[in-house]
């Protein structure tokens, strides 16, 4: 299926110099002169090499179907990530590097969609945000608020985000895995 190279968002798969490619990271360019493109940070599917490509408003790629299908993630075993087929109760191993820094926020019971081409997995798209418990941060200054500077913390799955000044430890807040961006504090 043909698509505009500005529609490609990152986890969709495209068919490019006679491969599978998985977009990892988009930034769309309106220079000054000259028309818009999008620049597209790609991983190959089979060999995990990486390419930076620029696609052009005009240009149209081949965007390849994919069978998304509803998983839970149950647990790591070593290199090895096991997920459980929402309706078929199958389940299936897939490679931790395919899902890459995004791994460390899959929690058990999760919900992720994996998308199979020919029947084997080829990429993982991870729900939009996720709730995790701040473990170490600097601690509270009096006075400070919301619209305050950003100060280091670390997560309770070992990831460091900048959170807000009032966001102590003991907090949990609501995190995007795609750049690791604190969102908000979450609700209780």
């Amino acid at each position: 299926m043909k698509v505009n190279g500005n529609t490609i968002k990152p986890g969709n798969v495209i068919e490019h110099k006679n491969a599978l490619w998985v977009a990892t990271k988009i930034s769309h360019v309106k220079p000054g002169k000259g028309g818009a493109f999008a620049q597209i940070e790609m991983k190959n599917l089979k060999d995990g090499s990486k390419l930076n490509e620029r696609f052009r408003s005009s240009e149209n790629v081949e965007k390849v179907i994919l069978d998304e299908t509803p998983h839970v993630f149950l647990y790591q075993e070593n290199k090895n990530l096991i997920f459980m087929n929402n309706q078929t109760f199958e389940q299936i191993t897939v490679n931790i590097d395919m899902v890459g820094d995004q791994a460390a926020f899959l929690q058990n019971g999760m919900s992720v969609i994996i998308n199979l081409y020919n029947e084997n997995p080829v990429s993982i798209i991870m729900p939009d945000n996720c709730v995790e418990e701040i473990i170490e941060a600097d601690a509270v200054i009096k006075g400070q608020t919301v619209s305050s500077s950003f100060k280091p913390a670390i997560l309770k799955n070992g990831i460091k985000v900048m959170v807000p000044g009032h966001i102590e430890v003991g907090t949990k807040i609501v995190v995007r895995p795609s750049d690791c961006t604190y969102v908000e504090k979450a609700k209780t």
